[in-house]
């Protein structure tokens, strides 16, 4: 990065500068991730041990460390080839062993001779009644005993680097920190009692205790906020340059969103209005809104979403809903087609499939406005496709965009408003860090009429009876869905378990009452079955994979997942939302193969317990971590040494207002602490933020 500040330089150097760190040492460390004296500084010892001097092993916490001096008595050589070599020892109250394997005696007598004195520091166990230390972490002549810290910090290791190396070349790093200007608030520095950042770094490698090494430490809790702040800055800076992008006010008349009520047979839940109004005010504003709708399977986006489109057409301008696939921009279509007849708008759809003239007949009613709200894939991206006057577009998201789509989208429609919708509850920590750029909308209500849904936990040993219940059901004229497990990444081997299934189930249940859709099929062929289920031709749907079950069919209330232990909480709790659309009281079957491990124990209890999205994903969180969560490769979640974004995550929250007050009082970062933040952006490493600064 070319404009990164001279007093960084050191911290950026070859790893190689450092003291006791060789080229092998150099390599190995890179499986850490650590690839610079910088990437060390923030690699903090997780663990400690106490090593502080006693007169006697007696009346030691054992098995414990301990550091004592000794006398060294006798030798015994093991009797068998591979026994253990002893070395009787005395401190001031009793005598005890050493114990070493595959020992090469000449080394032993050399650096423990009978009738010195040593400090040895090992962990201690009880065998037999006699107290042993196996292997000495350290044997030191008392004039040496000084080198052995009362607290030893413990790091994180990987193969080919040792304790020793670690703490040298940390300690190395460590020597190196230079003292930079401060981007903290004074007054929340002055509130927490945070040090300055090199004392903290001083700190964080030199814990006294274990108290010391707890992530409320201030010298810690300080290093996590400098690293959440970093990455908060990036995003404010993102979001401030949206922002700045000029936006134009739309403001709706209110006449086709009083026709849609009209129409609906409820009326909108509370968080429905809430969201509704939050998106009204930020149309209006003549600057761009980048907002997030979050909410739960069924909490009512899409009467939401319409809603603002409305606000757009109402304003003489025209509005874009963009899907993932085609098969859910068709049932976007679907289930906007009934509120769009009833506000009397032009609804239109555009994906890769509308070729030759058709195509052109629906690019030319975009081009004057005839159109009023498209519904679209990533097709809408292409060069040739041009809006009368696009207000705002909406993207239902699925995790696959980041900020870097967002800003691409902010230039397809110069001044348009953009709502990102997603149906996965995100747990406040992790939406702050994914989406600190954006302002969040969250639907937690369901609406009215919506049914509660009874899962229960089937061992895959009672087959059979799932499929004697399936046969009733559909005499009832009630519809499943059954979905089968991945089993590997292998397409070929989920297809086999599909067929399989496909064909059982066909053999038990009749010809014409079982659909098949899995990744292999051509596109045809899958709309073909998705349409006979849709209707009702089909009673029973087998899918491979979660992504083909995005359709809506309100008739199906049983949803089958078979192996389910072997899906993720947030795809069981997707997938469950595919049933309990319509007026019946709908089940979700979870086959699992026993004995479940712990993890899957606790998933699939989770699921037998709670609807409610939100806490389903906080426990997905606490066991899976973020980075899993969400898929680190594509999440655009920060890879983050110090700070932990499940338990700290109200720090996050801080650090988000923080960054924001910073850019709003000092926007291109000039002022004395906005040039010290400056520094912290290229510490950190925010590429993305210095391209910002850079360029700004």
């Amino acid at each position: 990065m070319s404009g990164r500040p001279e007093i960084l330089f050191p911290l950026f150097a070859d790893l190689e500068t450092l003291q006791g760190v060789g080229k092998k040492t150099a390599q190995a460390l890179a499986a850490l991730h650590v690839e610079k004296p910088k990437d060390l500084l923030l690699s903090l010892p997780h663990t400690g041990v106490d090593r502080r001097k006693r007169a006697t092993v007696q009346g030691a916490e054992i098995p414990g460390v301990v550091t004592v001096e000794v006398t060294v008595g006798q030798h015994r050589h093991p009797t068998k080839r591979g026994g253990a070599y002893r070395i009787n020892v005395e401190d001031a109250a009793t005598s005890f062993q050493l114990v070493f394997f595959h020992a090469r005696d000449d080394y032993l007598r050399k650096i423990l001779p009978t009738g010195a004195r040593r400090v040895v520091s090992g962990k201690v166990e009880l065998f037999d009644g006699i107290i042993n230390l196996v292997h000495p972490d350290h044997v030191l002549e008392p004039k040496d005993a000084a080198d052995i810290p009362d607290f030893e910090p413990v790091y994180p290791l990987t193969a080919g680097v040792t304790q020793k190396t670690m703490r040298k070349a940390a300690a190395s790093a460590v020597e190196r920190v230079p003292g930079l200007a401060e981007w903290i608030d004074p007054a929340q520095k002055a509130q927490t009692g945070w040090p300055d950042w090199s004392d903290a770094v001083m700190a964080a490698h030199t814990p006294e205790d274990m108290q010391d090494l707890a992530s409320t430490h201030p010298a810690r809790e300080r290093l996590a906020y400098d690293e959440m702040m970093a990455h908060q800055l990036t995003l404010a800076l993102a979001r401030s340059q949206l922002k700045r992008a000029k936006g134009r006010e739309t403001v709706g008349t209110g006449q086709l969103q009083a026709r849609v009520l009209d129409a609906l047979s409820y009326s909108p839940t509370g968080a429905q209005t809430r969201a509704i109004a939050e998106i009204a005010a930020d149309m209006a504003k003549p600057v761009k809104m980048n907002r997030l709708l979050q909410g739960d399977v069924g909490a009512g986006k899409t009467l939401v979403a319409f809603k603002a489109l409305l606000i757009a057409v109402e304003a003489g301008g025209q509005g874009v809903m963009m899907a993932p696939t085609e098969i859910l921009a068709r049932q976007h279509l679907e289930g906007l087609r009934p509120l769009a007849e009833s506000a009397g708008v032009v609804l239109e759809i555009l994906t890769g499939r509308d070729k030759g003239a058709e195509r052109r007949a629906k690019l030319s009613a975009l081009k004057n406005g005839k159109i009023q709200i498209l519904v679209g894939t990533h097709a809408v991206f292409q060069k040739d496709v041009e809006f009368g006057d696009l207000r705002l577009a909406i993207v239902d998201e699925q995790h696959r965009f980041g900020v870097r789509q967002r800003l691409e989208l902010g230039r397809k429609g110069a001044q348009a408003d953009t709502l990102v919708m997603t149906a996965t509850p995100i747990p406040r920590s992790l939406s702050l860090a994914q989406y600190g750029d954006m302002d969040i909308s969250v639907l937690d209500e369901k609406p009215p009429g919506r049914k509660p849904i009874k899962t229960a936990l089937v061992n895959m040993a009672r087959m059979d009876e799932v499929v004697d219940h399936l046969r009733k059901a559909i005499a009832e004229g009630r519809q499943a869905y059954w979905v089968c497990p991945l089993v590997e990444e292998s397409e070929v081997i989920d297809l086999s378990s599909a067929t399989d299934r496909f064909k059982r189930l066909r053999a038990a249940l009749g010809e014409g009452k079982v659909g098949l859709v899995h990744g292999q099929l051509p596109a045809d062929e899958k709309d073909a079955a998705m349409r006979a289920f849709q209707t009702g031709e089909t009673a029973v749907l087998v899918a491979t994979t979660v992504i083909e079950v995005g359709v809506d069919v309100p008739n199906a209330s049983i949803m089958v997942i078979e192996r389910a232990e072997s899906f993720g909480l947030a795809q069981l709790h997707q997938l469950r939302g595919r049933v309990g659309r319509g007026a019946q009281a709908s089940t979700c079957l979870l086959i699992y193969q026993a004995p479940l491990s712990e993890n899957g124990t606790t998933r699939l209890e989770t699921m037998r317990e709670t609807e409610d999205g939100f806490r389903i994903a906080e426990v997905d969180l606490e066991m899976r971590g973020a980075g899993d969560l969400i898929g680190t490769a594509q999440s655009g979640l920060p890879r983050f040494r110090v700070a932990d974004l499940e338990r700290q995550a109200a720090l996050m929250a801080v650090a988000q207002s923080d960054a924001r007050k910073l850019l709003a009082e000092d926007p291109d970062l000039t002022t004395d602490r906005g040039q010290a933040a400056r520094v912290l952006l290229y510490l950190m490493e925010q590429d993305q933020a210095i391209r910002l600064i850079e360029v700004g």
